[in-house]
């Protein structure tokens, strides 16, 4: 395979980043991959081993202070040796990027209109106004966005839906490649299989690569040709997909797929009756015999008939003299109990108001009508400081923990923030408490990362530092809103396994918000199905996987891509 013959090609790329501290060596080294037009590879590997700073180097994006050495041709040119006018051609009409974080890629000031207008009038000056929309809005509607959000700005849509923009943004100008850099990781199973699909189609009527960029093994196994797996810096294996899967050769990709699988278990012939528990079954025997000590006790958590509505127009004059009024009830009638010691699923597509629900029930935003009461008491009914005493127990672990800390305060300032809200400690107790914890969490020696900015820690260390900070107010509640949608699957399995052993040291309840069906099967004991704002169907984990009634349910099941069918 020659670089003449290639779409793309990178020989012998290395990437270093200015010096700071905690850095030190290559972040990319001695990377050498060829892509054909149409081919789709994966590039795998744990979060910190390259493969982002790989994309956005193969594109020029890094920073200028950034060392880079080595060779990135597209179709025979030289990346690197393109003029600034070249390169702003090369960056979107050849070559698109979908960033893991949309909100990079969106202005928060611009409707997801103008985003649409924009890139195409700057790359097709000869294209009016009318056709560029209507353009637009037939690549929206191909990932599911509804041409009635056309005039919406991006803080309006869930973080699911913003990632179908910023992939709708890329497919606009047909690019040659795209590089997809975790492309689906906020979107949920049946969503992220359109969208795969779709850009899969790309490939085959447009002779267009995907570089996908993703910590997902088993997408990988179903949508991609050729898989690259990367560790420190490195490309440790290649090769076909069906061939790396079934005979790895190298200890990483061996202990990746190992981690994978431990949570998909491999399944039989049949589904409905080789489903099993992945947890050690003296844990879950365990956890059952915990929640039966409080069956005789109320539920922690009640939440009846809750409700969070919102309106399409633009400013108050409209809401109130409006006729037509458009509204969104993003949750809508949501009914459900949550027993202590219980971890509860709460699983459906981007959109459909599981992050919503989340916050009304911790009234980080006032609900339109029902209640939530916890442990007996009716929090919708009390006021703001009234709230905020019952909030201490009960804490929130974000999808993002990059985005939920704050880079100007060192990790231990981070953690004790909360000690010194609620007043439980002073400075010098909060500084025990806080490397205790630290420790506690896997986070060794806890005097070390107690002085580390979050800049200076990976993605999984990020987020034990984020569960850190829910715990140490001793909660008896968390909500999890996609703790672990971010992680490779090495990483993943590590603060899952965490996450339960915490669970029974501190006495724990968890609501457990994720979009990956099979991180709910691992993890929790009930699933309550949620489309459209309503909870369509909840029950034991097991029936759910074996029996599951409503046909959301179903397709969600059927959507799931699953490693062990791709082998």
């Amino acid at each position: 395979m020659t670089n003449d013959y290639s779409l793309f090609s990178v020989e012998n790329l290395r990437v270093a980043y200015p010096q700071r501290p905690g850095a030190s060596g290559w972040a990319v080294d001695g990377v050498s991959l060829t892509l054909q037009p149409g081919e789709k590879l994966g590039l795998v590997g744990e979060s910190g081993c390259g493969k982002s700073t790989l994309g956005r180097a193969a594109m020029r994006l890094l920073p200028d202070s950034t060392l880079v050495e080595g060779r990135v041709c597209f179709a025979g040119e030289s990346v690197f040796e393109m003029d600034a006018s070249r390169l702003r051609r090369f960056r979107g009409e050849a070559v698109a990027l979908i960033f893991q974080d949309p909100m990079t890629r969106l202005d928060p000031l611009m409707t997801v209109g103008e985003h649409c207008i924009e890139t195409l009038q700057a790359h097709k000056p000869n294209l009016d106004r009318k056709q560029a929309k209507q353009r637009a809005i037939e690549i929206l509607e191909a990932v599911k966005i509804p041409a009635s959000r056309w005039s919406q700005f991006p803080h309006e849509f869930s973080g699911g839906m913003r990632q179908r923009v910023a992939i709708a943004l890329a497919l606009l100008l047909d690019p040659k490649l795209i590089v997809a850099d975790e492309p689906t990781t906020s979107l949920d199973v049946t969503v992220a299989a359109q969208i795969m699909q779709e850009l899969t189609r790309l490939c085959a009527e447009r002779g267009t690569a995907i570089l996908l960029i993703s910590h997902d093994l088993a997408m990988v196994a179903e949508y991609c040709d050729r898989i690259a797996v990367m560790y420190g810096g490195k490309v440790v294996e290649t090769g076909p997909v069906k061939n790396v899967f079934e005979q790895p050769q190298h200890e990483y990709t061996r202990s990746l797929l190992k981690a994978a699988l431990h949570i998909q278990k491999e399944e039989g012939s049949s589904a409905t009756d080789s489903v099993t528990d992945l947890t050690d079954v003296t844990d879950r025997g365990k956890k059952e015999n915990y929640r039966l000590q409080f069956q005789s006790n109320s539920p922690l958590l009640t939440v009846t008939n809750l409700q969070q509505h919102y309106s399409l127009e633009s400013n108050l004059l409209d809401q109130l003299f409006s006729n037509n009024r458009q509204v969104i009830k993003a949750v809508d009638g949501v009914s459900l109990e949550l027993e202590r010691g219980e971890i509860l699923g709460l699983v459906g597509e981007s959109g459909c108001g599981k992050s919503t629900l989340s916050r009304t029930i911790l009234q980080l935003i006032t609900a339109t009508g029902g209640k939530v009461e916890f442990q007996g008491i009716d929090i919708t009914a009390l006021n703001r400081n009234a709230v905020r005493k019952h909030r201490r127990e009960m804490q929130m672990i974000f999808q993002d923990p990059h985005a939920c800390l704050n880079p100007m305060m060192t990790v231990g300032q981070s953690i004790a923030d909360p000690l010194f809200i609620h007043k439980l400690a002073n400075a010098s107790e909060a500084k025990k408490q806080v490397i205790q914890m630290l420790e506690r969490v896997g986070l060794t020696p806890g005097e070390d990362f107690f002085r580390r900015y979050p800049g200076e820690l990976s993605g999984g260390q990020q987020q034990r530092v984020s569960i850190a900070r829910a715990l140490i107010t001793r909660p008896q509640l968390i909500i999890c809103d996609e703790p672990v949608s971010m992680l490779d699957a090495s990483v993943q399995t590590q603060v899952l396994e965490l996450m339960l052993e915490l669970k029974q040291e501190f006495n724990l309840t968890y609501l457990f918000i994720t979009h990956d069906l099979w991180v709910a099967r691992f993890f929790c004991d009930r699933i309550a199905v949620m489309n459209a704002g309503k909870i369509v169907e909840i029950g034991k984990t097991r029936d759910i996987f074996t029996n599951p009634q409503h046909p959301y349910t179903q397709q969600l099941l059927q959507a799931a891509p699953l490693l062990a069918r791709t082998n």
